[in-house]
């Protein structure tokens, strides 16, 4: 299986996050199709069907990862 960039893991978890808050707030219909966007791509790049699932999955992934992975980054 294929495995996302640790920073894009780490962007779309902090992203579901801020967009969970918000819909909380106020509810609006925008931020629940953001959120409902965010929460499908998790599922897909962790290979998971619910968000829960996918939170998990993309927290166990991050867990062995320096914290400034540079792997992107050309020599």
């Amino acid at each position: 299986m294929l495995m996302a960039h640790p920073a894009v893991l780490r962007n779309l978890m902090d992203q579901y996050d801020v967009l969970r808050i918000l819909h909380t707030e106020n509810g609006s219909a925008e931020v629940r199709r953001r959120m409902d966007d965010t929460a499908y791509t998790l599922c897909v790049l962790t290979g998971t069907r619910d968000v829960d699932a996918a939170l998990r999955a993309a927290h166990h992934q991050l867990a062995g990862v320096r914290p400034h992975d540079d792997s992107l980054v050309p020599a």
